[in-house]
């Protein structure tokens, strides 16, 4: 099947070497004249605009998009469709709110064009894994992709699904990243009491490769601990700041708006925020009224 990729960053580019190591043909644009450049040596076609990229596609085109949420993403759509026809299908395949998605997928159905939303989990592991894809839109043009769904997918059935209208694809991609946050959140509470215990002098890796079999807790993301800890089992030259991409947040307010209790996806997230409080207003201040009320001794700064 023939495919054009926009965004060739990391994530863009091993797609793009999966599925034409698999024989599709793909082309490939980015405004990283060098990322257009690394694609090139895997078999990929460069192009060195969006118009020379949809003109080196066959109709009906098929284009995906693989660029950071928000503005880059309604940018690239609304450059695309003067040079899309009728019947063309655009893939958001990035971290898109759904929100945004439901308003751009009736303007892409408006004039004739489909967008469909793919979200996409796999990170750098999924050239080789497969990547795990939740789809919304219309059944026929998500049909029309199927090829390149399973051959993105860690095999044609498993990893994939077409989960409902347009949105649905985004809007599952983001509770599956809110979920995310929650587990990620507690193996590393749990790791840092194993390291902060007084009563034991624990081997950290050694317990990750123990709970990597049999136990419930076993996961891919206990697996990367346990390659973590090998490497650096003290963390050591890595900063306590923990960034978000937007999605946890979106969780938490949807959450809200459904009246649905999330309060581990919820502290997770105010954890994060936390980690990036570099003045520390309100432990300072916590520390004064302690002072203020007890008599006690406040820490001086260093």
């Amino acid at each position: 099947m023939d495919l054009g990729m926009i965004g060739l960053g990391r994530m863009g580019a091993n797609m793009s070497e999966r599925l034409v190591a698999a024989g599709h043909r793909v082309a490939g644009f980015d405004l990283d004249s060098e990322a257009v450049r690394r694609v090139t040596e895997v078999g990929a076609k460069g192009a060195e605009s969006l118009k020379d990229l949809v003109e080196s596609l066959p109709t009906p085109r098929v284009v995906w998009i693989m660029v950071p949420a928000g503005d880059p993403v309604e940018q690239t759509i609304g450059a695309l469709l003067p040079h899309l026809d009728a019947g063309d299908i655009i893939i958001d395949g990035g971290n898109s709110h759904y929100r945004d998605t439901l308003r751009r997928a009736a303007t892409c159905r408006d004039s004739g064009r489909h967008l469909i939303d793919v979200g996409t989990s796999g990170g750098i592991w999924g050239i080789e894994e497969g990547y795990s894809m939740m789809v919304g839109g219309e059944r026929e043009p998500v049909e029309r992709i199927r090829p390149v769904l399973e051959t993105l997918a860690p095999s044609p059935d498993r990893g994939w699904g077409h989960v409902g209208p347009s949105g649905a694809g985004h809007f599952v991609k983001m509770i599956h990243n809110g979920i995310e946050y929650g587990l990620m959140e507690a193996y590393a509470e749990g790791f840092a009491i194993l390291v902060g215990t007084h009563a034991f002098d624990l081997d950290t890796h050694q317990i990750a490769e123990i709970w990597r079999d049999g136990s419930v807790v076993r996961s891919w993301l206990l697996d990367l601990i346990a390659a973590a800890t090998a490497q650096n089992p003290e963390m050591k030259g890595i900063a306590p700041w923990v960034p978000d991409s937007g999605e946890g947040r979106w969780t938490v307010v949807e959450a809200i708006d459904c009246d649905v209790s999330a309060p581990v996806i919820s502290l997770s997230l105010l954890q994060r925020i936390g980690s990036r409080d570099e003045f520390g207003y309100a432990d300072r201040l916590i520390a004064t009224m302690r002072q203020q009320f007890g008599g006690h001794a406040v820490k001086a700064e260093e």
